[in-house]
């Protein structure tokens, strides 16, 4: 890591910048991939699955057989654990639904909103050396709650055509049955446009490689909705003298081996507990599979000594994190001061690895500064929200006056007639009345 000391404000801007990534024409080859499938679909995803995972396949559904044989080769150990994961996500994602409720504006006015499922999700899964099967809970149980028609899942075959066991056992355990093995570009395409196979999505859900992210990207202009821009993963640690080093340097390691572009940052106020931080790094590298990978990370990933934790909140701010931990004393009073982060961690035992899998919180969180703008995934992420009025006679009278006027001044004169005609009605009505109640 590189270590930075005091810092002046001057050089943040320097210093929050994430790793400049390889530029590649990625749009062009995303294009030629969807053109493809959209001429020839399955037949395209099959050629393309040959070429770019090796897998000869015949059919690209998911069988019940396979799925049976999934799940018989899971440990009861590990399906103990995505149950109880599954039942913490299910718990704090149900917590989040609305009820409606109706509000008068003014008399004779009522007005609410009412969520609506969006009907057709695509997921998407990364397999290879990483099979992302905790991010099946994490977008299959509030697309579940939500109420969504159709969900697509689509993950990458290994070369023998078969997906990991572990996948396959929580897409059966929460309900999602359609299962292919596609991966990669050909994927999101398959998702964008369908197949005689693969039901075309309204909005698509997941993370991915480079690919991955330019066809996500590439697919809202063909008016298919994601989730939110992706990047590299990262977090942020601020620690203080009541910090734990090693703590500290197993969380940085945790998002370092995700890939060898992730970001890792430490913020701290004490040279010691950075000096200590990184000896315990050194340590623990040595014993991680995916050290050549979290090697990679800790290049361009940075130790920083700022003057107090007020300092480190507003660095961090402007960094805007995936994942923010406050192993710091008394963590929750600063909780306030924070603006963007996608998920915060608070206190010495508040890992992010719980919020990658099991505290219930969601793990699908924008990277790469869009926290400034962006919220993680949620119940909402897989709805719509409709607003409803009724104006009532009392109503159109009350608020009516008022957007004949605005109407006239923006000089839209068929928006102040539709008011005018049903006044004019109503005043025609009550002078009716008026003279019935002479006679």
């Amino acid at each position: 890591m590189q270590t930075y000391i005091y810092p002046p404000l001057s050089e943040w801007k320097n210093l929050i910048q994430r790793p400049v990534q390889k530029a590649e024409d990625l749009q062009n080859i995303v294009l030629t991939v969807f053109e493809d499938i959209k001429n020839e679909k399955d037949k395209a995803l099959i050629d393309y699955t040959k070429k770019f995972d090796k897998a000869d396949l015949t059919n690209i559904r998911v069988t019940a057989d396979e799925i049976e044989t999934a799940i018989a080769s899971v440990s009861e150990e590990l399906k103990q654990a995505i149950q109880i994961a599954a039942s913490n996500i299910e718990k704090f994602h149900a917590s989040q639904k609305e009820s409606k409720n109706i509000i008068e504006t003014t008399e004779g006015v009522n007005c609410w909103r009412e969520a609506r499922p969006i009907e057709n999700i695509g997921i998407y899964i990364p397999g290879g050396s990483a099979p992302l099967f905790s991010t099946v809970l994490m977008l299959g149980i509030p697309a579940q709650l939500a109420g969504c028609k159709s969900i697509t899942l689509c993950t990458p075959p290994d070369k023998n055509g078969n997906i990991n066991p572990a996948i396959l056992y929580t897409a059966n355990l929460i309900g999602i049955k359609n299962i292919y093995k596609v991966g990669g570009i050909q994927a999101i395409g398959a998702m964008t446009f369908g197949t005689e196979t693969i039901e075309k999505a309204d909005k698509i859900f997941g993370p991915g490689n480079q690919y991955v992210t330019a066809a996500k990207q590439v697919a809202q202009n063909f008016g298919v909705a994601i989730d939110m821009p992706a990047g590299p993963s990262e977090v942020l640690v601020i620690a203080d003298t009541t910090s734990n080093p090693e703590f500290v340097a197993a969380d940085l390691l945790s998002q370092a081996e995700h890939g060898s572009d992730s970001q890792v940052i430490l913020l701290t106020t004490d040279e010691n507990i950075l000096q200590q931080t990184l000896s315990q790094i050194e340590n623990q590298l040595t014993q991680l599979p995916r050290k050549s990978i979290a090697s990679q990370a800790l290049l361009q990933s940075r130790g920083i000594i700022l003057n107090s934790i007020e300092e480190c909140i507003a660095f961090s701010n402007l960094y805007a994190p995936e994942h923010l931990i406050l192993a710091i004393e008394n963590a929750e009073n600063y909780t306030d001061s924070i603006t963007s982060a996608g998920s915060v961690f608070l206190g010495n035992f508040s890992c992010e690895s719980a919020g990658d899998y099991a505290s219930g919180t969601n793990h699908t969180l924008p990277t790469n500064g869009y926290s400034r703008n962006y919220s993680g995934v949620s119940l909402d992420s897989f709805v719509k929200k409709i607003t409803f009025q009724k104006v009532t006679e009392k109503g159109i009278q009350n608020i009516g006056p008022s957007i004949e006027k605005m109407a006239e001044a923006e000089e839209l004169f068929a928006h102040k007639n539709a008011v005018s005609v049903r006044l004019k009605s109503l005043n025609s009505q009550n002078n009716t009345i008026i003279k019935d109640e002479k006679f």
